[in-house]
């Protein structure tokens, strides 16, 4: 029994983690050419990555893919298109922000996600070649890429006169030092 609702949970998080790593593909590409897409692109790789590892450890752990689940999960990426964003047809800064929420939820379920792997499965001792620690630490430097951009781009949409966005394409640097109340030099 056991092992049966690991298997259930461990294909559920796969689910989860494609549609974090589609999610993060396409704000790569609606961002591409700036700095947000930059950080999107080395965030989306990341995901990719430990999407792999976690493959690595279901095969090992001799738990069989469900791919209803996978295909499920990209189908929901595909279907979260549609959501309205204030605009008929182009992206907007709701779309940019909730895709950045969306990934900032993701990340943060994902080192939850390591720590109950490696305490409440004991995957850490099952399993004592794979760097939990390093897993989690690896999320937060995902998380900590993001969250500038993510501030930005609610201050944008959500704000009294939302923009375009167009201060997400400046510097990286220039949008952490606004958003930590620093002069640049533009």
């Amino acid at each position: 029994m056991e092992n049966s609702l690991l298997g259930i949970y461990l294909n559920d998080q796969l689910a989860a983690g494609v549609l974090w790593r589609e999610t993060a593909r396409r704000a790569q590409r609606n961002n591409d050419g700036s700095d947000l897409g930059d950080a999107l692109a080395r965030v989306a790789t990341a995901i990719s990555e430990d999407v792999e590892m976690f493959e690595q450890i279901m095969q090992r752990l001799g738990v069989r893919r469900n791919p209803v689940k996978t295909a499920l999960a990209v189908a929901a990426e595909r279907g979260g298109r549609l959501k309205p964003n204030g605009r008929l047809r182009s992206y907007s800064p709701l779309s940019r922000f909730a895709e950045l929420e969306f990934l900032t939820y993701g990340i943060e379920g994902k080192k939850v996600l390591w720590q109950n792997l490696r305490d409440c499965a004991r995957l850490g001792e099952r399993l004592p070649d794979i760097n939990f620690a390093e897993l989690i630490a690896r999320a937060q430097r995902q998380r900590d890429e993001l969250e500038p951009f993510r501030l930005a781009a609610g201050a944008a949409a959500l704000g009294e006169a939302p923009g375009d966005g167009a201060e997400l394409r400046r510097s990286s640097g220039g949008v952490r030092a606004r958003l930590l109340g620093e002069r640049t030099s533009h």
